[in-house]
């Protein structure tokens, strides 16, 4: 019988994990190696070995009514997309308001997860600690690994001829703050990403010149769409999802790439995929195509090979006087507190795992590694029923039948994010229904019609998972109805 879980992190996933537990009365104990809650979101003027770090300006790429937790909304009064002070401030809150916090043991690293002596039999684990230089080892009947996938940097230099020459400096893009101290400099960023695209932008600001080096194009959207409303809430619908399973994948596609040029043609920009129906995560960027217009920031091809003092690119061109290149070539998924690092990890660095959350080769399903899946939606609403899921699974619940596909991770390349990507609707419709909170089309059409054409046709934001069955939230059906009021506000 599982009673006491051991939560890693007290980010996104931490919070919602000890939150789930507790509902299903389950003791939860959570480890955070900082001294707060928000695990990304919580901002250090300084990179910190072991943990998540953000630049002063994040923004979120979701909107307040796509990524709130979906029984917890944002302030009616926040903006539809966030700076990473207010998210932090609503993590807080949210920690507070459910109780969380006392189940919190900060400043407290986890060192090692192994495996009980007895685990074939009790299914236990051995979570070793460490706290003011004190060392301590506890048994727990289960263990949430709750601790993000962009802690441990990707640095590809192999992939870099010559970077062991270049003069200047050069560091990953986690160590990136604030633009300032580039002043006057010309900069290399390499890796057409969310933190790639953020930080040629900003740095164009100051910079005498810089040129953003992509290998394989990315789709670059804006966070505000058709009349100014967010993009998620117009793209990720129920029955956009419909609209996609049951069209000829050329006319999906060829839709598809026609929206993504719809603001403006992306190979003119020389930002197009190599893959034009790549469906891989966009980046989110309202001033790129303006900053390349106005000639300060540059698209580059991949760099062919690095210099002294100067870059060539793979079209032949040379970039003179580079003074600091920044690597935003993403991050490798890392676990080094797994004792056993082929629970959770395969030959090559892959990571499978059934629904992308449970290792599939272990003879009792006690541990779940929560928030490594990347869909198109937002984090929040995928880790609360990535949680609630797992609890089930800990206890025993579900998991009655193999028979969805085991997803599949592979660490981000530079230029090129081979991480699976499911659909989101699809995704989180698989858990739901697992745990019986699946939206019911057909009983919310005769008895709710109203609410059922919003749920199909509205945007699916977070609040459509705690409408019905186990965990039901009773303000559920208010807050879908009210969502386009909150986002006008």
């Amino acid at each position: 019988m599982v009673r006491r879980v051991a939560v890693v992190g007290a980010g996104v996933s931490g919070l919602a994990a000890i939150k789930c537990c507790l509902e299903e009365g389950l003791e939860p104990i959570c480890f955070e190696r900082s001294d707060a809650v928000g695990g990304l979101w919580y901002y250090t003027d300084k990179a910190e070995e072991g943990r998540a770090s953000i630049y002063r300006t994040v923004f979120t790429n979701s909107c307040k009514e796509m990524s709130c937790y979906p029984d917890f909304p944002f302030p009616d009064d926040y903006p539809n997309y966030m700076h990473n002070t207010r998210l932090q401030h609503y993590l807080c809150k949210y920690a507070e308001h459910f109780g969380l916090l006392q189940h919190i043991q900060f400043k407290t690293l986890v060192t090692k997860v192994r495996k009980h002596p007895n685990f074939s039999v009790t299914g236990q684990w051995e979570v070793v600690t460490q706290r003011d230089g004190k060392e301590e080892t506890t048994v727990f009947d289960a263990v949430m690994v709750c601790s993000g996938h962009q802690v441990y940097p990707n640095l590809p230099f192999a992939d870099f001829p010559g970077i062991e020459k270049f003069k200047g400096c050069y560091f990953h893009s986690r160590e990136y703050k604030e633009p300032e101290k580039f002043r006057g400099k010309k900069v290399l960023v390499t890796g057409l990403g969310n933190s790639g695209s953020d930080i040629a932008v900003e740095l164009s600001t100051v910079a005498s010149e810089v040129c953003l080096s992509t290998r394989s194009g990315s789709w670059v959207m804006s966070r505000v769409w058709d009349n100014g409303y967010p993009w998620d809430m117009l793209v990720i619908t129920r029955f956009q999802t419909w609209l996609g399973k049951i069209l000829p994948r050329a006319l999906s596609d060829w839709l598809y790439v026609r929206s993504m040029n719809r603001s403006f043609k992306h190979e003119n920009f020389g930002l197009m995929p190599l893959d034009r129906a790549s469906r891989k995560e966009p980046v989110f960027n309202d001033d790129l195509p303006g900053r390349i217009a106005c000639g300060v920031v540059v698209i580059k091809p991949n760099v062919k090979q690095f210099r002294e003092t100067s870059v060539l690119f793979q079209d032949g061109t040379v970039q003179d006087d580079v003074d600091v290149v920044v690597f935003a070539t993403g991050y490798i998924y890392s676990y080094p507190f797994m004792e056993d690092q082929s629970i959770i990890k395969s030959r090559d660095n892959e990571v499978i795992l059934y629904k992308g959350i449970i290792p599939p080769q272990l003879e009792k399903p006690t541990i779940a590694v929560i928030g490594l899946v990347q869909t198109l939606g937002a984090i929040m609403p995928t880790v609360d029923l990535q949680c609630r899921w797992a609890v089930k699974v800990l206890q025993g619940k579900t998991l009655t039948s193999l028979s969805f596909p085991f997803l599949s991770f592979l660490p981000q390349r530079q230029g090129n994010n081979t991480t699976l990507q499911p659909d989101y609707i699809t995704y989180m419709d698989e858990l739901a229904s697992a745990i019986g909170v699946k939206p019911s089309m057909m009983k919310l059409l005769l008895t709710d019609p109203r609410l059922a054409l919003e749920v199909f046709f509205g945007p699916c934001t977070p609040y459509q998972f705690r409408l019905m069955g186990p965990g039901k939230w009773r303000g559920a059906r208010k807050a879908i109805l009210t969502q386009w009021d909150r986002t006008l506000r």
